[in-house]
């Protein structure tokens, strides 16, 4: 059995480990000094628990067989709440929004670069290796996919060049890729000023709404209306962090941003109650965990979470992006060994799982990030 080629999932966004306010500009002041955001870091990794739910007890497909049932079975009480976790991946462009701004303001466009593709790259490239190896032993039930569809995710752009996807929630990292393209042209390379920022804002806001009505596959994919939203709500939030809260243009941004985000979150993500399908979310949920994710990043930015400033915050955010990236396939082999195989109850399983997935997450952030991070982006940009 290949690899899904549809999960839910989003978004993670994997942005730079150095979570520390910048010196405030001229015209603003900084939130919270040079202290690191801490609280954005937890946040980061409560996102990816909700989509590490939604993928191991929210929704049907592979998982089912992993747990030899369907999971709502395994979950009667939970599953129908485990549904809305592909919400996370919503939760994480918004943070991608606040934190691209934050790490990009005041770089050029080579160190910007440099520090996207070193963040990006080292963990993923250590997860597709690691899934493809995983799937190729006889004894496990999923296939790996072939060499030269595994040599091609290596590029990070399987996507779309139309080829197969060794781990499911890579589609978010195109995702990504694609908005911080858009940054990069329209800010980073001119030099990021608040007037650049918020025309950038209002620009692709409103393309991104022509390209909906436009239905041009071409805009559809350089504007991503669908995701756009969540992206500039964060640049809107980082505009309130750096600027402060009597920031009215930066308000209308996020107001903006959060209207149309929870319109796409519901018109994609909203059916209506079936005995046929799996789960059921309400368009009360949906908008409900939409805006607490607008509201958590907001407490951030505006530092009324200052005071969650525990060191192991920081890192909860350093193991957010390597779990993402390996928790769902290998999550499906855990899963199989040790409730199918071994007869581990339900629940004991899933923590058990979540919890293997975290340590071998600190095992990729200190053997592979960490000694290659640095490496990769001093290549890249030696000038450093």
């Amino acid at each position: 059995m290949s690899a899904p080629q549809l999960t839910a999932g989003p978004p993670p966004a994997a942005p730079d480990l150095a979570l520390t306010a910048p010196q405030p500009a001229i015209q603003g002041r900084s939130r919270t000094g040079s202290s690191r955001l801490r609280a954005l870091d937890g946040l980061r990794l409560l996102a990816a628990l909700m989509v590490a739910a939604y993928h191991f007890g929210g929704r049907d497909g592979e998982i089912s067989q992993a747990w030899g049932g369907s999971p709502a079975d395994q979950f009667p009480t939970a599953a129908p709440l485990f549904a809305y976790g592909c919400l996370g991946v919503q939760i994480f462009f918004v943070i991608s929004g606040f934190v691209i701004c934050l790490s990009g303001w005041g770089r050029t466009l080579r160190a910007f670069v440099a520090s996207r593709i070193s963040r990006l790259y080292p963990a993923y490239w250590a997860a597709i290796l690691l899934v493809t190896a995983v799937f190729a032993l006889p004894w496990v039930a999923y296939k790996a996919l072939p060499p030269s569809e595994v040599l091609t995710n290596l590029t990070m752009l399987q996507q779309p060049l139309g080829v197969d996807r060794v781990l499911g929630v890579c589609w978010t990292l195109w995702a990504e890729m694609r908005f911080y393209a858009l940054f990069a042209l329209c800010v980073i390379l001119p030099g990021a000023t608040r007037g650049r920022v918020v025309l950038f804002c209002a620009g692709w806001t409103l393309a991104a709404a022509l390209a909906q009505t436009a239905h041009e596959p071409l805009l559809d994919t350089v504007l991503m209306p669908e995701y756009a939203p969540y992206f500039i709500g964060g640049i809107g939030l980082y505009l309130l962090h750096r600027y402060g809260a009597r920031d009215p243009i930066a308000w209308a941004i996020v107001l903006v941003s959060w209207l149309i985000g929870q319109h796409y979150a519901v018109e994609r993500l909203w059916h209506s109650a079936s005995v046929d399908a799996f789960s059921y979310r309400s368009t009360t949920g949906i908008i409900a965990v939409i805006t607490l994710g607008f509201a958590l990043v907001a407490a951030v930015a505006l530092g009324k979470l200052h005071w969650a400033n525990w060191r192991w915050l920081t890192v909860a955010g350093a193991l957010t992006y390597p779990f993402y990236l390996v928790h769902e396939h290998l999550g499906w082999v855990a899963v199989r060994a040790l409730h199918h195989s071994l007869g581990l109850p339900s629940y004991a399983t899933l923590i058990l799982t979540v919890g293997l997935m975290l340590l071998l997450a600190w095992v990729l952030h200190r053997f592979v990030e960490r000694p290659l991070t640095p490496v990769l982006k001093r290549a890249i940009d030696p000038r450093r």
